[in-house]
């Protein structure tokens, strides 16, 4: 039987969409970014990162919602959108005041890393389209009402982003709950976004609020510690029982204080080098803990977007699979994947996923 009372594909538009920020990330392949003379242009963004999943790989019909600035970086963005299949008619376009004094898209920066250096990061999404978006832009109850949605996917990237961004997944939130969607939160907290926003106590103070109205709660141990205020012992051992251990005694203090929480994943992921990660992931729902394969020493071309492949295959075998323990093992072999290919988004198909689920290596295919 299913842990999630997930409504009828019939009955739905959609299967899965997404509320959050897509930026144009600049890869400098091999280089560093302070040394790069060309960049290779992906979009991403963690929230649209798990549609874009759930579409190109699982074949699931899915949305974003978002606001972009309408320019050429913009219509980029969007075409980029269009071909990882994501519904791009839930954007909201917003004037291009010629400056971007005003309203902005975002660009995001991010070298791979190698070895002992690590990867790097640098955002530049200050007064974007969908940081000023804000309560009441957003007619959700044609969206979950009329047009019928599945599941619900949004996460605390967004709730960074500015004082309105709260506020609008909020409504959405509730919104999502009175029409009986299923709903997810990735906790993905970035110290870089809160830093001039409140730090982590405001973090905190944004995402218990909206913990109330989530059924799938996501992150790793330090999200769970930074963004909601759980302790979770320290250990630098590898994918350890002692850091899963850790993770299930975090978990009864998570569900006495969010009984709503029907399940609660989390990737495990221990970094012996840019190149070299421990990687698995466990889960819980329906009062049992359901552990994916680990997988030592897993070789990163590309570790962004790892976390986000995770949550679209786990979703996937919540939704059409109806079972935890495979979920989670789809979840974590999505995310693996995902880490060997550049860019924010996904390139496995679901053939490749199911495969490794079933422990297949890395022999050639002909």
């Amino acid at each position: 039987m299913s842990l999630l009372n997930i409504k009828p594909k019939d009955q739905c538009q959609y299967d899965q969409v997404s509320l959050g920020e897509v930026m144009l990330r600049l890869d400098p392949g091999d280089l560093r970014i302070r040394t790069a003379r060309h960049f290779r242009a992906w979009e991403g963004g963690g929230e649209y990162n798990v549609a874009r999943g759930l579409r190109k790989c699982f074949r699931r019909r899915t949305g974003v919602v978002t606001a972009i600035a309408d320019n050429e970086v913009g219509r980029l963005i969007e075409d980029l959108i269009l071909q990882g299949g994501v519904d791009t008619s839930l954007i909201q376009w917003v004037p291009y005041d010629g400056l971007g004094r005003k309203v902005r898209n975002g660009l995001n920066f991010t070298e791979r890393g190698f070895g002992v250096r690590g990867a790097v990061g640098v955002s530049d999404r200050g007064h974007t389209a969908a940081s000023q978006m804000k309560k009441g832009d957003v007619d959700w109850e044609d969206l979950f009402g009329r047009r019928g949605v599945r599941w619900f996917h949004t996460g605390g990237i967004y709730a960074a982003l500015s004082e309105t961004t709260p506020e609008v997944l909020e409504e959405a939130l509730q919104a999502a709950k009175r029409h009986g969607v299923t709903t997810s939160f990735d906790l993905n907290y970035r110290p870089s976004l809160w830093k001039n926003f409140g730090g982590q106590k405001r973090a905190q103070e944004v995402n218990r609020k909206l913990a109330r109205y989530v059924d799938v709660m996501l992150g790793n141990e330090e999200d769970f510690t930074a963004a909601l205020g759980f302790a979770v012992p320290d250990t630098d051992a590898s994918l350890s029982s002692l850091e899963v251990e850790n993770f299930k005694k975090m978990i009864h203090a998570v569900t006495a204080e969010f009984p709503n929480f029907q399940v609660i994943a989390t990737t495990l992921r221990t970094v012996r080098s840019a190149s070299f990660n421990d990687w698995g992931a466990i889960a819980w729902g329906g009062g049992r803990f359901h552990e994916a394969t680990p997988r030592q020493d897993l070789e990163v071309y590309d570790r962004v977007g790892g976390g986000d492949s995770f949550a679209s295959g786990l979703i996937y075998g919540l939704m059409e699979k109806g079972d935890l323990a495979l979920a989670v093992e789809y979840g974590a072999a999505h995310g693996a994947l995902a880490m060997t290919t550049p860019g924010d988004t996904s390139m496995a198909s679901l053939s490749e996923v199911e495969a490794l689920v079933r422990g297949a290596g890395a022999r050639v295919q002909r």
